[in-house]
């Protein structure tokens, strides 16, 4: 199988191998999952005997029409030719596992966790790298999209994956992560973009970042946007009266 690696696309090699990472989420038999760059269309096979229906992603027209062939008496997936940034989302309730171009993680993530209709689940395999910058209350650093997130979604990473799973092998480290939809998020939905706003702010800009009122955050002086846990975030937006 052949996968576009100079577009930091790269396919798993075993059907065996997404069985099992399938296996450790919560992925049940009536729920709605999409693929996102479903590619020779792996994920894809697996997802339809694992839910209820599989709605598959692929911008590249040539794999689509292998796709649609493959896929024709298969009832319970639909093969979408789009790119998936521009995708409208279900209304329905919906989960995601994709396997998903590495250059478009933070895009793809920002497009499911800022839009209305949030999946319930988000199963992504993304480079080592990026997960940990999703983790918050981690002694590592936290990026900007992970505090963005959190509010929201708790976040861990699942699995980790070899280099041998996929073929071209990637020169990075790769982890399945988990995101499960809060049963009530710790913004309110009606703050989400102030605090959206706040967050971005404070990371690129110290100065702003300085004038937050931290000591009621309980935030030691010195300390960094990246290294706040998630409730230092929250209460230090829920104390500030500029946004």
């Amino acid at each position: 199988m052949k996968r576009f690696a100079h577009k930091s696309q790269y396919f798993l090699r075993s059907p065996k191998r997404i069985k099992e990472l399938v296996g450790h989420t919560t992925i049940k038999p009536h729920d709605t999952v999409i693929d996102i760059g479903a590619g020779s269309g792996t994920i894809t096979s697996v997802l339809t005997t694992r839910c209820s229906t599989v709605i598959s992603y692929e911008n590249d027209s040539r794999l689509v029409a292998k796709l649609q062939e493959n896929f024709k008496d298969i009832d319970n997936v639909t093969i979408v030719n789009q790119d998936f940034l521009q995708a409208i989302l279900p209304e329905v309730p919906y989960k995601i596992f994709a396997n998903i171009p590495f250059h478009l993680s933070s895009p793809i993530l920002r497009k499911l966790t800022e839009s209305d209709r949030r999946p319930t689940a988000i199963y992504l395999i993304v480079q080592k790298q990026f997960a940990h910058k999703l983790l918050i209350n981690d002694e590592r650093f936290t990026g900007l999209l992970g505090a963005q997130v959190a509010p929201l979604y708790t976040t861990r990473i699942r699995m980790r994956l070899e280099r041998t799973d996929y073929w071209p092998h990637p020169a990075v480290d790769t982890v399945l992560i988990e995101l499960l939809l809060r049963d009530k998020p710790l913004i309110a939905p009606n703050r989400l973009d102030a605090y959206r706003k706040f967050t971005a702010d404070c990371y690129e800009a110290p100065k702003i970042f300085a004038k937050m009122p931290q000591v009621k955050a309980g935030i030691t002086p010195g300390t960094k946007p990246s290294q706040l846990t998630l409730n230092q975030w929250v209460v230090l937006f829920e104390e500030q009266n500029v946004y």
